[in-house]
Order: C-alpha cells, then sequence, then structure tokens
C-alpha cells in the first residue's frame, strides 16, 4: 500500500496541497506575490478559495431611532378672533356675543384654539351690551348725542376774522372791541350777533409792513364807501351800529395777509336782523331813489372843520357841492320812471330839493363870512328834514329816521 498524503491515512488532506496557490474569489482582485516570497506562498491578507470569510466580531449596528412626524399645527379659530375684536372696539356689542357663541361650537368640533379670545370677547360684548341698555333707558347717550352735535355745530360756524365774508353775521369771544380777536362765531342774522360783514378789501398801496398809523386811513376810507354801498338804506341802519373793520397785524403781515374785513358792529348790546339794503337785495326803484338823496347825505358830511373865518376858501367850495348835488338829485329824481303809487310823493321831494339848492347857491357865492352866515341856517332848513318819508314809505322802504336826523329837525 501505497502512503498516503501528510494527515490522515484514510481522511482529506487537511489542507490545499502544499505549493499551491488558491484561486482568486470571484470578483477578487489576485494580489502579487511579494518580491521573495517562495513560489506558491500565498500573499498576506488574501483569501484562499472555499474557506468561509470571517465572521464580524460585533453585530451590525442598527441604524439611528427618530420617533414619528410631529402632528400638525392646531389652527386658531377665526370667529374667535373676531368676537375678540368686537368686544374690544364695542362697535355692535351683540355682535360679539354671537359671535363668540359660534366660535366656541366651531372648536370643540374641530379641535381648534380660541377658546379664552371668544370668551373674552363673549364677556367685553356682554358688559357693552348692558351699558347700551342702560344709556338707552336713562337717556345719557341722547346727552351725550346732542352735546357731541352741539360741538360740532360750533366748530362748523367758527371762522378765522380773514375768513368772514359779506354778509354774514357774527360773534366775536371778547366783544368786536377786542383788538386781538382771532376768531368769531358764525350765527344767523335773526339771532343777536355783534357784526356783520359788510365787504372786504386787499391792501396794495404797501409793500413792507406800514404800520398801524398808516393802514388805517386806507381802512376807514375804503370801508365807509363798502358799507354805504351794503346798506343803502341807512335810515334802515339801528342807531347802536357804528362801523368797524378788522385789519392785518404785524405778525399777520409777516406771513402774507394783506385783507382788511368791513362789518357794522353792535357800539352797545347786541345787533338784531341784518342791515343789509344794496343793489342784491332791493328793486330797481329802491335803489334808484337811495342812489340819489344819498349823495346829499355824503355831500353834507365834507364840511370843512374850520370855519369860513379860518377858511372862506374851503366852505365856499363846499356849499357849491352841496348846491351841485342838490340840484342833480332833484333832477334825477324827476327823470326816472317811478312807480305809479311813489311818483307824487318823489316829484314833491324833487321841488323841495330844487327850492333848497337856491340857498346852498347863495353860500356859495357869498364873498365874505356875513354873507355866508345869513345863507346857512336857511339852507339846511330847506332841505327837508326826513328827505321823502312819504316817498320812502311809497317805496316800502324804511320810514323811521335815524335818531341824529329827528334830533336835528
Amino acid at each position: 500500500m501505497e502512503p498516503s498524503p501528510q494527515g490522515s491515512p484514510d481522511g482529506p488532506p487537511e489542507g490545499p496541497p502544499q505549493g499551491a496557490v488558491p484561486q482568486a474569489a470571484q470578483g477578487a482582485v489576485p494580489q502579487a506575490a511579494p518580491q521573495g516570497a517562495p513560489q506558491g506562498a500565498v500573499p498576506q491578507g488574501a483569501v484562499p478559495q472555499g474557506w468561509p470569510p470571517p465572521r464580524q466580531a460585533y453585530p451590525q449596528t442598527p441604524p439611528p431611532f427618530y420617533g414619528a412626524p410631529p402632528p400638525p399645527p392646531v389652527n386658531v379659530n377665526g370667529l374667535s378672533i373676531a368676537s375678540l375684536v368686537t368686544g374690544i372696539v364695542c362697535l355692535v356689542p351683540p355682535l360679539g356675543l354671537v359671535l363668540g357663541g359660534v366660535a366656541l361650537g366651531q372648536i370643540r368640533k374641530r379641535g381648534e384654539r380660541g377658546t379664552g379670545m371668544a370668551v373674552t370677547g363673549m364677556a367685553l360684548s356682554l358688559v357693552s351690551t348692558l351699558l347700551v341698555v342702560a344709556g338707552l333707558a336713562t337717556g345719557a347717550f341722547r346727552d351725550v348725542s346732542d352735546g357731541v352735535r352741539d360741538v360740532v355745530d360750533e366748530a362748523s360756524r367758527t371762522r378765522s376774522t380773514f375768513e368772514l365774508r359779506k354778509g354774514q353775521c357774527f360773534n366775536s369771544p371778547g366783544g368786536v372791541e377786542e383788538a386781538e380777536a382771532v376768531d368769531v362765531t358764525i350765527v344767523d342774522c335773526a339771532e343777536p350777533h355783534d357784526g356783520e360783514v359788510a365787504g372786504g378789501f386787499t391792501i396794495g398801496e404797501f409793500d413792507a409792513w406800514p404800520g398801524d398809523k398808516r393802514i388805517e386811513p386806507v381802512a376807514e376810507r375804503r370801508c365807509e364807501e363798502l358799507n354805504t354801498a351794503y346798506a343803502l338804506d341807512g335810515w334802515a341802519v339801528p342807531d347802536n351800529a357804528w362801523m368797524y373793520y378788522y385789519q392785518p397785524s404785524k405778525e399777520s403781515w409777516a406771513v402774507g395777509d394783506r385783507s382788511v374785513t368791513c362789518a357794522f358792529a353792535a357800539e352797545e348790546g347786541k345787533l338784531t336782523g341784518s342791515v343789509r339794503s344794496d343793489e342784491e337785495t332791493l328793486d330797481e326803484h329802491q335803489v334808484a331813489f337811495l342812489k340819489r338823496v344819498n349823495q346829499i347825505d355824503a355831500a353834507l358830511l365834507e364840511e370843512p372843520e374850520a370855519d369860513v373865518e379860518e377858511d372862506r376858501k374851503a366852505n365856499v367850495a363846499w356849499a357849491a357841492k352841496v348846491s351841485e348835488t342838490v340840484r342833480a338829485t332833484a333832477a334825477g329824481l324827476r327823470a326816472h320812471p317811478w312807480p305809479a303809487a311813489a311818483r307824487g310823493p318823489v316829484t314833491d321831494l324833487a321841488g323841495e330839493l330844487e327850492a333848497a339848492g337856491k340857498h346852498w347857491a347863495r353860500m356859495a357865492a357869498a364873498t365874505d363870512p356875513d354873507t355866508f352866515w345869513e345863507h346857512y341856517e336857511p339852507a339846511y332848513d330847506a332841505l327837508p328834514a326826513d328827505l321823502g318819508a312819504k316817498a320812502r314809505g311809497a317805496l316800502k322802504l324804511d320810514v323811521t329816521p335815524p335818531a341824529e336826523v329827528t334830533a336835528d329837525s
């Protein structure tokens, strides 16, 4: 019997034949034998074919555990927000109660948030509702409403003196005598008031601030013209009414104010009713009559302050102007086509004025003071004291003469 290979005589060999190189595992890259190694030696780290791979020393580490994804966020109920806002601002008190109740029902069904806001809104709305009921029952809301209405009305009627317009009646907080009045209150002219605006104008004579003393003569002259045109029927102007005006101050001039407001103001007490009687409120016959007779008053007011002994030339010139004005007025009254009811009284007035004009002509022709004074009183007496009260009545004008006319007569 031939000897068996190394190992058990009957069993399989314990390892690969000496010097054999195992076939590389499928897919493995054969490793070259290191230089100088014995032929047939297995490279270090190579795995012989047919041998099981070495076991892992520890079990494989499982993937990390992060838990389940978080649940979606819970929404806030929109009606609960609306209930809270309505309760805070008290827009419609019962509405907050309704919105809060609906919101609580939706929150229970949907699992939403907002219970606290809904309850708070309902509580605030309940308080507001109770206050409204109490206010309506006691009349407190009516008092508040009336107070608010009064404040709004007062604010709407308050005007700056720069904003006053022709025809407006007003009250001044400190009376019209207050020099620094800025704001006034517009009132109905039928109510008692401090003044009535006759018009206004813009100062154009000066570039730089001229001072009060230079503005006043301009304002007086222009306001006299405007007031006369606004109240043609001087007999209808109350005895306590006098010419008044608001002019720029140094401070308002600096910001561009150049306006003067002319008015009739109460010297004492209050004015009641409008003094307006101009071309916009009178008919053509009334305007024609007043414009003509008013010229006589204007001429008489120009009488010189110096007596004829001191300034004969000025006094004689004034008498000549009055004479011419009286004659022109008489001619104008005769020329106008008056209504039938006024024709007779106006004709009588024209005759009286023509006779008076002759006395004024003699005054104008005086060459010495004695002759002038000789005709002075007869000339005044010749003028009709009432300047045609009958004609006024026929034309439906005021027939009550002013106090100074009554006193002179």
